[in-house]
């Protein structure tokens, strides 16, 4: 017989019931690299990468982590090349922020990313945009919460998109957490592939509240360089190669505190670009959460303009 308990909103851990968020979750739900390790998606498989090297694979569709540190913002990166297996080249051009092209971009579309010409529907393949986005994420394994930092880099499919019962992806998930006042590194989460997706994406669900030990441990592996490294844009750290450049389980833990161009040929679409979202529906069981949700909420829907 199973132990595991069903999430319950209305179990509020007391780190929560101060309605003060982490920094993970207002960087989630505010908007919403490089370290040399990390979790890879590509082909729909888990994979662990070491140093650029695969080190593992895993069989499961799905894999628990907990998330103890985001980028603030969704970043965007531009190929200007045709796809090719096994070049590495950097893109044409980058943003870390969404805002404006990074200073070491070789060759800017645009002095900003609302006005530049790849960021128009239908400057990709049919009606996707060139320029895309990615946000990245430090997670530790369940198992292994003493162990190693990995950078989990985003599509856009991962990133935007509606919910549909518990099927969430990154920015529903964290507006879920957020409206009870917690964050994303207060919870295990699960990953879990999207099947009837053509391309890798990738739910996200509240499987059960770390104790107050693993909520400890959270907290600092998130403040670690391994952390910052993982959340940081670098653009060597890619898996896209171009040529030319209710429902978690326990009890909660306590706090501790350019000119236009050609147009380029991309090997596959990422998904659903981000639509500003209507206005979300709290259960009576959810507790109150911090008095900047609904500020946090309406910043991330900003930034989808």
């Amino acid at each position: 017989m199973s132990n595991i308990v069903e999430f319950n909103p209305s179990s509020v851990p007391s780190f929560v019931k101060r309605g003060e968020l982490s920094a993970v979750a207002k960087a989630l739900a505010g908007n919403s690299a490089g370290g040399g390790k990390r979790i890879s998606i590509k082909g729909g498989v888990f994979r662990l990468i070491s140093n650029g090297e695969e080190v593992a694979a895993i069989d499961e569709r799905y894999l628990d982590v907990v998330i103890v540190n985001a980028a603030p913002k969704v970043s965007r990166t531009f190929y200007m090349g045709k796809y090719e297996e096994g070049n590495t080249s950097a893109p044409a051009c980058w943003s870390a922020d969404g805002e404006r092209p990074d200073s070491k971009a070789d060759n800017p579309q645009s002095t900003t990313c609302a006005t530049c010409p790849q960021n128009i529907a239908g400057s990709g393949d049919g009606t996707s945009r060139a320029c895309r986005y990615s946000q990245r994420l430090a997670v530790v394994l369940e198992n292994d919460m003493d162990g190693d930092v990995m950078q989990l880099a985003l599509p856009a499919q991962s990133i935007f998109g509606k919910e549909e019962g518990k099927n969430r992806p990154l920015q529903a998930y964290a507006r879920y957490m957020t409206a009870m006042g917690a964050g994303p590194d207060a919870v295990v989460t699960r990953l879990r592939f999207d099947t009837k997706a053509p391309v890798p994406k990738l739910f996200f669900e509240a499987k059960r509240w770390l104790n107050d030990d693993e909520y400890a441990v959270a907290i600092e592996k998130g403040q670690t360089r391994e952390a910052t490294n993982a959340i940081t844009m670098t653009v060597s750290q890619t898996d896209t190669k171009v040529v030319s450049q209710s429902e978690v389980a326990g009890t909660a833990p306590k706090a501790v505190k350019a000119e236009k161009t050609a147009k380029p040929k991309v090997e596959e679409d990422d998904g659903d670009e981000p639509a500003v979202r209507k206005e979300a529906v709290v259960g009576k069981n959810v507790p109150k959460g911090g008095s900047d949700l609904n500020k946090l909420v309406d910043a991330w829907d900003d930034t989808d303009d």
